[in-house]
């Protein structure tokens, strides 16, 4: 599994997605169940998926799902199609 299907698996279960529904341009605002507990619920599972702890700065300037991309991204995962 590529480390961008592994996101979006991880996204698809904290956030209570349907496939249907996610995009990679998917915003906060946009998921009514990306709240606080979803804040720390994906920064868990990023730790477990990808060994990454986001900071809590991080964490909380997150404000869709392309900036979770560029973060790892700047650690050194690739989210190549």
């Amino acid at each position: 599994m590529t480390p961008k299907e592994q996101l979006r698996d991880l996204l698809l279960d904290v956030l209570l997605l349907d496939p249907s529904e996610f995009r990679f341009d998917l915003t906060r605002d946009e998921i009514p169940t990306w709240d606080s507990m979803a804040v720390v619920a994906i920064a868990v599972g990023v730790d477990e998926t990808f060994g990454y702890h986001f900071t809590p700065e991080e964490a909380t300037a997150i404000r869709g799902i392309q900036d979770i991309m560029a973060i790892l991204q700047s650690k050194g995962i690739a989210f190549a199609d």
